[in-house]
């Protein structure tokens, strides 16, 4: 596998071969804790099988992940003290590393959750400071550093700073700490809290190489994400950015930290809705997550913010995780590396909420996608495709089939209405003259 690092153009990833790279991430943020190598090689299986690029997995987990042993009876440190590494463990942790890379996977790997450095909520303890966790970051960069299937998430679903703790020199010298282990400055960016992102607090950090945001659960549905990616991708220095917590599938609807059921659960809709419009509005990709999965529950462990399914192998094939892996494929049947988002490519009204539409083309102008998340006809402005004559297709995302509507002239304004062909539809506009397969059919390379 190769190492992932930033495009020239600053907005995507790609690979040391320059090959576009799409995030498409779970969170597994319980992997390391609570499953065993039988179990893990499982999970690897369904989720390469569906298209998935990134798995997001936390060292010290966020249920009791220091005090609480793995599947294995091991604790991550001896007195947790983070320069005593405990080498069993992350023996573990090295050949779960390599099994991902088998399976052509990503480790998108959180060194700790947030509540082992902040003064906030959740079951830490606190254990790091400045010092020690430059000591731990090296030896997580000495120890990884020559694997090319890391990427590097550090922060934990907590703030890097608060009106009371500043807590950026901790993370500051964590990050430090990774560099001088691996010889070389990896991948790295920060999961934040949910309704923000890394640039509320991070724009400024050098070894920050991503924006992640967190659209998250607790806000209810069509949070507007198009919105914080925008924002993200306006700032300078430019950095890509993606939404690395959207709502999970079959999350309860309703605010943290009651998470109360009764309002019901976020379904596939909800999650393409979102995953969509986060990538359209400039995303670099996207991480989907389930409610079942991130804590990995079973019958016998005490679930967490009420998952509706309680066992994790019979939320593996929810049909948005099957459903985000035909958006990859969409993604990349089209040039990728110069998309760019452009909602001048509608006339007139986009909606709000439930029914904000979302567009994006790449620059030169030979293709376009409009996502319509409801049954609303939409009006495009044709001449943004550089053609005489443009191809218009369907785009299922459920069932991520395409089928062609016709050819139009580029000189017009055309209507378009889902309700045609189904719930929630993508436009898909190609430039005749140019031989685009079927979209999502199949990767496009231009040689």
């Amino acid at each position: 596998m190769e190492r992932i690092q930033v495009s020239e153009n600053h907005r995507f990833l790609v690979t040391a071969s320059n090959e576009p790279f799409f995030w498409l991430g779970d969170t597994a943020w319980e992997l390391f804790h609570r499953q065993n190598l039988a179990e893990i090689q499982e999970y690897f299986a369904n989720r390469q099988a569906k298209g998935f690029t990134v798995i997001q997995a936390v060292l010290l987990g966020e249920v009791d992940g220091l005090n609480t042993p793995n599947a294995n009876g091991d604790r991550p440190f001896y007195d947790n003290d983070p320069t005593r590494p405990v080498e069993s463990y992350f023996t573990f942790v090295d050949e779960v590393v390599r099994l991902a890379a088998s399976h052509g996977l990503y480790i998108g790997m959180l060194p700790t959750w947030g509540d082992k450095v902040t003064h906030l909520w959740g079951a830490g303890p606190i254990v790091f400071n400045p010092q020690n966790a430059r000591i731990y970051g090296q030896f997580l960069g000495k120890r990884y550093g020559s694997s090319n299937n890391i990427l590097w998430i550090l922060g934990g679903d907590r703030p890097a700073f608060t009106p009371d703790h500043d807590y950026r020199p901790v993370w500051r010298e964590m990050a430090a700490g990774i560099d001088d282990g691996c010889g070389f400055h990896p991948f790295k960016t920060y999961h934040p809290m949910g309704g923000h992102s890394t640039s509320d607090w991070l724009q400024d950090e050098t070894w920050l190489d991503m924006h992640m945001l967190q659209s998250g659960h607790g806000l209810g549905h069509d949070v507007p994400v198009w919105d914080m990616v925008a924002q993200d991708y306006a700032l300078s220095p430019i950095r890509p950015v993606l939404d690395g917590e959207p709502n999970y599938e079959d999350h309860p609807v309703s605010p943290w930290p009651t998470w109360d059921p009764a309002n019901g659960y976020f379904d596939d809709h909800d999650v393409r809705k979102q995953v969509y419009r986060s990538v359209f509005a400039g995303g670099c990709g996207v991480t989907y997550g389930h409610q079942s999965i991130w804590q990995f529950i079973t019958p016998d462990r005490q679930p967490i913010t009420f998952p509706m399914i309680l066992n994790w192998r019979e939320a593996l094939d929810r049909p948005a995780a099957s459903q985000v892996g035909y958006f990859r494929s969409l993604m990349l049947s089209r040039p990728f590396l110069s998309r760019i988002p452009d909602q001048n490519l509608i006339a007139g009204d986009l909606g709000t909420g439930p029914d904000y539409v979302c567009a994006t083309r790449d620059q030169a102008g030979s293709y376009a996608m409009i996502y319509m998340p409801s049954h609303h006809p939409v009006d495009v402005r044709m001449e943004v495709i550089k053609d005489d004559t443009i191809r218009a297709w369907w785009f299922d995302p459920r069932l991520g089939k395409a089928s062609m509507i016709g050819l139009f002239p580029s000189a017009c304004t055309a209507t378009f209405n889902p309700i045609q062909a189904g719930l929630d539809m993508v436009l898909v506009l190609d430039a005749s003259s140019i031989n685009y397969p079927a979209p999502g059919s199949t990767r496009w390379r231009s040689t």
